[in-house]
């Protein structure tokens, strides 16, 4: 099997793209659906099992990638890697800076260490290392960046520090789109609203019951999928979105429109099935979220 993407074969043939946060969910879907269009993908994170398991999963699939070890809130570090790809590659042609993380606590729960931990790798981070691509290669060949948020309008209860630092990505995705645009570079944000993802596979199982019910709260009645995410990252990065700078682009299936008073329901069986609303499950290597994968709803 090879990954099933909607955009043409060759789409990134010769381009170098780096992926943070490659070694799983969303970025290891985004890193394997780029390499399937020609990308010279380059797989970015701290655990380097993880982004070796993912290069290994593309060269079977027949893709090109290569990975580079890196704490992307270390500034030095952040240097030293980019340093290294273009060394390696020549230039860099785009970005999918999509490593973050966060845990669950009320914000009175909250220390500095752990306030300033989501924030370093939230927004710092990306800060980072979207920086050094544009200085050590995006000012002088142009490129894509395309930062990865969440479903954060109205904030996030619960996970107040993570809320605050995807704000700020995006408002620094704005600011970036104006100050590189003389550069030919295109800087916009993908927000991914609730995604059947491993990611779901960190938080406490405690959090199961709660995780199973989410879906409840949206409009479109379930989970998108990680596919769902790359292919609007990938559209992003793609010539078709030439004029579309410091954009954010929701995959979240309508939830932050819910509002109180009104009588939601969610698709019955029949619509369920229409192919506007069908699940695209375009990764061949997906793999179900233990937290769905023991219960009634073992589909998302």
């Amino acid at each position: 099997m090879s990954y099933r993407s909607i955009f043409s074969p060759g789409l990134f043939n010769g381009r170098t793209v780096v992926v943070t946060g490659g070694g799983s969910g969303i970025g290891r879907c985004t890193a394997h659906e780029l390499a399937a269009l020609g990308a010279q993908v380059v797989l970015v994170g701290r655990n380097a099992d993880k982004l070796q398991a993912v290069q290994a999963e593309i060269a079977q699939d027949g893709g090109q990638a290569s990975w580079q070890a890196c704490d992307i809130r270390q500034e030095a570090a952040v240097q030293a890697m980019v340093g290294a790809i273009v060394l390696e590659r020549g230039r860099i042609d785009a970005l999918v800076n999509n490593a973050g993380g966060q845990y669950m606590t009320p914000l009175e729960a909250i220390g500095a260490k752990g306030w300033q931990a989501v924030i370093d790798t939230n927004l710092t981070g990306g800060f980072l290392v979207a920086r050094e691509c544009y200085l050590q290669s995006m000012q002088q060949h142009g490129g894509s960046i395309v930062n990865i948020v969440a479903d954060m309008w109205g904030s996030m209860p619960g996970m107040g520090h993570s809320g605050a630092a995807r704000a700020g990505m995006v408002s620094f995705t704005e600011t970036a789109a104006v100050e590189w645009a003389k550069s030919g570079v295109r800087v916009n944000a993908v927000a991914p609203g609730y995604i059947a993802s491993s990611g779901m596979d960190h938080y406490p199982p405690e959090a199961g019951d709660m995780l199973r019910a989410m879906r409840q709260t949206v409009p479109a009645g379930r989970f998108g999928t990680e596919a769902e995410v790359s292919a609007a990252i990938v559209f992003l990065l793609s010539p078709a979105a030439s004029f579309i700078s410091g954009s954010v682009l929701r995959v979240d299936g309508a939830r932050p429109q819910v509002r109180m008073g009104w009588g939601m329901t969610t698709p019955d069986g029949a619509a369920q099935q229409r192919a506007a609303v069908q699940p695209f499950d375009g990764f061949h290597r997906a793999v179900t979220p233990k937290v769905f994968a023991t219960q009634d709803a073992a589909k998302p």
